[in-house]
């Protein structure tokens, strides 16, 4: 299984890998999953983060969650607090993004 079959598994059935499902928990996955891939010498998510500044107008100073946040609810500022919709809908939109982003990276290395 690549990563990319790896984590549609993981956008569709969340809460079995961390419980209830939210958004801090899926990136607090991410991240880990991300820790455990670099130390055994894959990518995980390298170039995650500049793959978001280079297709959508975010801020360079922002986590790549807080960037997610910026594109799936542009114009929202304020508090970090989120509806269980808009926290759906920023789940949905991470998920899409990062799937694009797999696919983007799978396909140049292999050259196709």
């Amino acid at each position: 299984m690549n990563e990319r079959e790896y984590f549609a598994q993981f956008a569709k059935r969340t809460g079995m890998f961390i419980g209830r499902t939210s958004l801090t928990g899926v990136t607090a996955f991410m991240v880990g999953y991300d820790q455990a891939a670099q130390r055994h010498g894959g990518l995980g998510l390298f170039g995650w983060r500049d793959w978001l500044m280079t297709h959508y107008q975010v801020s360079a100073n922002l986590i790549w969650e807080a960037q997610i946040r910026q594109i799936a609810l542009p114009g929202r500022e304020g508090t970090w607090d989120l509806t269980p919709e808009q926290e759906a809908h920023v789940l949905k939109v991470l998920f899409e993004l990062f799937d694009k982003f797999l696919a983007e990276r799978e396909s140049v290395a292999s050259g196709s």
